[in-house]
């Protein structure tokens, strides 16, 4: 299978590239994104002969749908990094907590977050590309919290690897950022700035665009990829746990083969609902895919108008700060799917140019089909972790915001899955406010101790640890030194 990018082509880049090219090298014609060429129409029974297979099996067959040119051995070798989850057999349990209520948990790997679902296995074969091929890669990353720790854990000291880690200071939970400012791999450097995630994903878009930058790392005979979901290489490993979460629904009786869900997805940059869109469009039976947004309710405004609008907006630090996003980068694969790439490139320049595109109403018709939107607050979230801890389970703020879409966006009495992105313990002063139903500021490493005293929660050794960790990487810099500061570390290393 091949891929081909969003925006068209240029006439410089190459009309289609494989696989591994473009996860090496993500940048694109006129700043768009690699999609594939086609998406694998999966056979009618794929799913059923994958009711009794183990999440690395279903994974692995789903690559193979892909046609991906890596290595089987490889794939196998990334795949095996599951066993490294709590629970090796099922590295991302789908669990029961109403009738029609299901949260399929995916923060059960090292960093307990659900980027570890994605990126454990590409960094495994980003890394092994690059060694085959005796180059060496600066891969960028910029994160709203999770995708940095998720990111440094799975590259830490891999051959042939640097990574730069961009976080927007203040705008992560203590615990997100101490993840990555203790990390000690010699490889990586994590660097603060002065802004929020969207100046963070700016600043990478801009330097795997930058020519003058690129040739500055040429001169080192070092090439430029990124971690964040604008790489396929992410996406495609997120495609997989949509269908384990339909096949654990089957597994337990809960639905028939054929009967439709809905899929519940809190979201930021659209990387989690992209993946179950494909997975949708590749023959997975869902009713509707249901966006859960915060307060920065820039995609609910998105899908239930058709208008994209930044205009005069200032981002909002809220209590589920991984969602604190107003230029969502995945939405483009979207509208690349449903409109192609002349259109995509027209409403992507204007965001680009004016802050704000508009779509037609057939257009907004035909995005309706496929999606439904709500946004929740700060306090819908608190009383939400609360009724539900209330009733034997504990969740996190951002699962939280999918109980407003599961309440208000059904519109069919169909079996429900909402994503459960982060553990708790990322965010243990939010959820322990919600507990207490007050507003004190508690430090993190206290909410978790009483948390876990109070509520007979579990915590894993990585958080504990983290408290007495050396932290590695303290520096907080303007936007505009990011390059700079990048270069050196280069050089230095």
């Amino acid at each position: 299978m091949n891929f081909i990018e969003t925006r068209g082509n240029d006439g410089i880049k190459p009309i289609e590239v494989p696989f591994s090219e473009a996860i090496l090298n993500p940048s694109t014609s006129f700043g768009g994104l690699y999609v594939p060429k086609e998406l694998p129409k999966l056979q009618e029974n794929f799913i059923l002969n994958h009711v009794n297979s183990s999440y690395k099996e279903l994974a692995y067959d789903i690559l193979k749908a892909f046609e991906i040119d890596i290595d089987e051995n490889e794939i196998k070798k990334a795949l095996d990094l599951y066993d490294n989850f709590d629970d090796a057999s099922n590295p991302c349990p789908v669990v029961k907590v109403k009738d029609d209520l299901f949260v399929h948990e995916q923060y059960h790997g090292p960093t307990r977050a659900f980027k570890d679902m994605a990126l454990q296995p590409f960094g495994s074969i980003l890394s092994s590309i690059a060694k085959k091929r005796d180059e060496k890669y600066l891969i960028l990353a910029a994160t709203s919290g999770d995708t940095g720790p998720a990111a440094l854990n799975t590259f830490k000291n891999k051959e042939n690897i640097q990574v730069v880690c961009l976080y927007p200071d203040g705008g992560t939970s203590d615990v997100q950022r101490l993840q990555m400012v203790c990390e000690d791999g010699k490889n990586l450097k994590v660097l603060g700035i002065k802004g929020n995630f969207d100046d963070a994903q700016s600043a990478l878009k801009n330097l795997l665009a930058s020519k003058t930058f690129k040739e500055e790392l040429e001169k080192d005979n070092i090439k430029l990829s990124a971690a964040n979901s604008v790489n396929f290489g992410r996406i495609i490993f997120q495609i997989i746990y949509h269908f384990w979460s339909y096949i654990q629904l089957l597994k337990q009786n809960e639905i028939t083969f054929g009967e439709k869900i809905y899929l519940v997805v809190p979201s930021g940059n659209f990387g989690n609902v992209l993946g179950a869109f494909y997975a949708q469009e590749m023959g997975l039976p869902i009713e509707k895919l249901l966006v859960a947004s915060n307060e920065n309710n820039i995609l609910t405004q998105w899908i239930n108008t058709g208008i994209y609008d930044i205009r005069g907006k200032e981002l909002k630090l809220t209590k589920s700060p991984a969602m604190d996003i107003l230029k969502s980068s995945n939405i483009e694969r979207v509208i690349y799917s449903l409109f192609g790439a002349k259109r995509t490139k027209e409403l992507m320049e204007d965001l680009n140019s004016n802050n704000v595109f508009k779509m037609s109403e057939t257009e907004t018709k035909e995005l309706q089909k496929y999606f439904s939107a709500v946004y929740s607050d700060d306090t819908f979230g608190t009383k939400k972790i609360k009724e539900f801890l209330d009733n034997g389970y504990l969740m996190d703020p951002h699962t939280a915001t999918c109980i407003k879409a599961y309440e208000e966006l059904k519109e069919k009495p169909l079996k429900t899955v909402i994503y459960s992105t982060a553990e708790w313990t990322k965010f243990s002063p939010t959820v322990l406010n919600a507990l207490n139903q007050n507003d004190e500021k508690y430090a993190d490493k206290d909410a978790l101790e009483e948390i876990s005293t109070k509520y007979n929660a579990l915590l894993s050794q990585s958080i504990k640890e983290l408290f007495n960790a050396k932290i590695n990487h303290s520096l907080v810099i303007e936007k505009e030194k990011i390059e700079s500061e990048i270069v050196n570390f280069i050089r230095k290393s």
